[in-house]
């Protein structure tokens, strides 16, 4: 099978694809051929070895697998199961979140039974479903149930063309609030069409100097901090941040300074009840996944040269199964 993995930090360069046996589940396993996955934000910083005090989980001066392979959200086929599986069988079309399993983008991935996976949407491609996965499920932990977003709510989501933000936007409608929605001038009008209320250009408007108040300031892409944050947040106001840094842990431990204002951390491990939620909606048509690019799996570095940019909109997709484009000569 081919697989892409890297054995030194750095840039995309270091990303190679190559051939090897296709792993075997175990007992407990469901072996999944890979039709499609994604690269993250969080997987490219991976690649290159940050942010630092997370290299005692990803290696010190190398990563820890001596081939590492990146993918954390993936679609495809189950084509093994293992003797003690109940839950699936061979020819189930799923889709999920690998969780600290990573090592999605191959053409075939072994999970366990109980991880974070769930039968894929007849109506949505592999594509699709692959880019809901760890997406739309963690901006649903953080709304729904981190923030406890109410009907009448007001919330700022930062980066809201982004793969976490842009399923933020469509969540945080549906729960009821009011949506603002800070992007770039590019994404203005994508950001509207997802069902914004009002969108701000940060190119052109801080909105630490707009003049209103929110509920909830969601920051999807680590783009601002509690303390920055916390003077447009109303009293007992939420700042929800997906990326945390030493200085809002810090600032967040100081509540009684900030009026009730909390800095709202974590990470949702099991995502299977996220996962059925988010599936129902794609059933309805009533969640849309953006799609930046789409790549083959040996177009990989191109992949993240692009997420590295820091300006992709929604997901970058590997099709696993699709076959390069032969170059004219």
């Amino acid at each position: 099978m081919r697989k892409a993995v890297f054995r030194e930090f750095g840039p995309p360069e270091v990303l190679k694809v190559i051939e090897c046996d296709a792993p075997t589940p175990t007992p407990t396993q469901v072996r999944i051929r890979v039709h499609a996955t994604t690269v993250t934000a969080a997987e490219a910083a991976m690649r290159r070895g940050q942010p630092l005090w997370g290299r005692p989980i990803i290696g010190f001066r190398k990563p820890r697998k001596r081939y590492q392979t990146l993918g954390s959200e993936l679609a495809g086929v189950v084509d093994a199961v293992g003797r003690e599986v109940k839950r699936f069988r061979e020819g189930d079309e799923v889709f999920g979140f690998a969780g600290w399993n990573i090592g999605a983008n191959a053409e075939y991935f072994c999970l366990p039974e109980v991880a974070s996976l769930t039968p894929k949407p007849s109506n949505k491609s592999f594509g699709q479903a692959a880019a809901t996965a760890d997406g739309a499920t963690t901006a649903l932990y953080f709304l729904r149930d981190k923030a406890n977003l109410r009907a009448g709510q007001r919330v700022l989501i930062i980066g809201a063309a982004g793969s976490i933000g842009s399923y933020a936007v469509q969540l945080a409608k549906r729960l009821g609030a009011e949506v603002t929605g800070v992007c770039g001038t590019s994404n203005v009008t994508l950001v509207r069409s997802l069902g914004a209320d009002e969108v701000i250009d940060y190119r052109n408007e801080d909105f630490r100097k707009a003049g209103e108040r929110w509920d909830v300031v969601f920051d999807t892409v680590g783009a601002s901090s509690f303390a920055e944050s916390k003077t447009v947040l109303v009293e007992r106001g939420v700042f929800l941040p997906t990326v945390i840094s030493i200085g809002s842990v810090f600032h967040g431990l100081w509540r009684p300074l900030a009026r009730g204002k909390r800095l709202v951390g974590g990470m949702s491990v099991n995502k299977n009840e996220a996962l059925q939620f988010v599936t129902e909606l794609m059933e309805d048509d009533a969640l849309q996944s953006v799609v930046d690019r789409r790549f083959p799996l040996e177009r990989i570095q191109e992949a993240h040269r692009l997420v590295d940019t820091g300006h992709k909109k929604g997901n970058v997709i590997i099709d696993v199964l699709a076959q390069p484009r032969q170059e004219s000569r």
